[in-house]
């Protein structure tokens, strides 16, 4: 019995993930927001998932926020920055007293969805989430390709390719990088953030896709910007790694057009006379963080 843990920004879960893939017991609590706070939090939960699910102690695997340096092994990069510089792997490993395996969240939800998702068995896989914020994993042969940095899938920080003049000058992400993607490609720090231009006044997500859907041309100008600019995105993942299958999580990837607008879209992007790469949704929805994390141990 695998243990997956999907370290999010508002609540922490943890599963118990049985040998074909079935989640047997899973349960949620809120994130700390502290890191003394999820020390403590985290232990208690895991016993609790291996408890219910009547096994004992096995591997754990964690998915988080950012990635570990491979120089200090401290975490980096995390938009929980109450987590950055701190020996996590460590720290938990010492608590639980048993092997622990940490893992960047979307290269987790990448690894769910490669291994027994919607894209399973494919030799080459992106996994794009597109939420909150915005990030990416890479999986090859079934294997989350960390690579020799520890950066591997930092796709989300990379700038938008092939700006237009009204998208210039970039604004600085959170991150003190100008144009990443996830100011203009993610929902909340994307979307939600730039398309009060066009709107004139501010709206959800939820609530651009619903006035696009009853005929509003300025939330359809708004998403055709948005699968306009995905596309780009997706275009220099294609040209790097030119991947079998890109699939794509987090909340904006409900939007049922957003896969054919984006279609459209790339081909002029794409440095190629054709494009055999299959765009599709996740299977697995929220559970592919946990599933993934708990994928970081193949051989138990």
């Amino acid at each position: 019995m695998r243990i997956g843990v999907d370290l999010g920004g508002t609540k922490i879960e943890a599963a118990a993930l049985a040998p074909d893939g079935r989640i047997t017991v899973r349960e949620r609590i809120a994130t700390p927001g502290d890191y003394d706070g999820l020390l403590q939090a985290l232990p208690g939960l895991i016993e609790k998932v291996e408890r219910a699910a009547g096994a004992g102690p096995g591997p754990v695997g964690i998915g988080m926020p950012g990635s570990l340096s491979p120089a200090t092994g401290l975490v980096r990069n995390s938009n929980s920055t109450w987590l950055n510089g701190k020996p996590f792997l460590e720290n938990i490993t010492a608590a639980l007293g048993r092997p622990v395996r940490v893992a960047n969240d979307a290269n987790c939800f990448a690894l769910s969805e490669a291994t027994d998702g919607a894209a399973a068995g494919a030799h080459v896989v992106f996994g794009a989430i597109l939420g909150t914020g915005c990030g990416g994993g890479v999986v090859i042969d079934g294997k989350v390709i960390e690579g020799v940095n520890g950066i591997g899938g930092e796709w989300g920080h990379t700038p938008l390719p092939w700006p237009q003049p009204d998208e210039l000058p970039f604004e600085k992400d959170w991150c003190g990088r100008p144009g990443c993607l996830e100011t203009w490609i993610a929902g909340r720090a994307g979307l939600e953030r730039w398309a009060p231009k066009i709107l004139g006044r501010l709206m959800s997500a939820r609530e651009i896709v619903a006035a696009a859907r009853a005929g509003d041309a300025k939330a359809q100008e708004c998403l055709a910007q948005l699968y306009d600019r995905i596309a780009r995105a997706f275009a220099v993942v294609m040209d790097i790694i030119d991947p079998d299958v890109i699939v794509v999580g987090g909340g904006l990837s409900n939007i049922d057009e957003l896969y054919d607008g984006v279609r459209a879209a790339w081909s002029p992007y794409v440095f190629s006379d054709v494009i055999r790469t299959r765009l599709v949704k996740n299977k697995w929805g929220d559970s592919s963080g946990v599933r993934g994390a708990a994928w970081l141990w193949p051989e138990a």
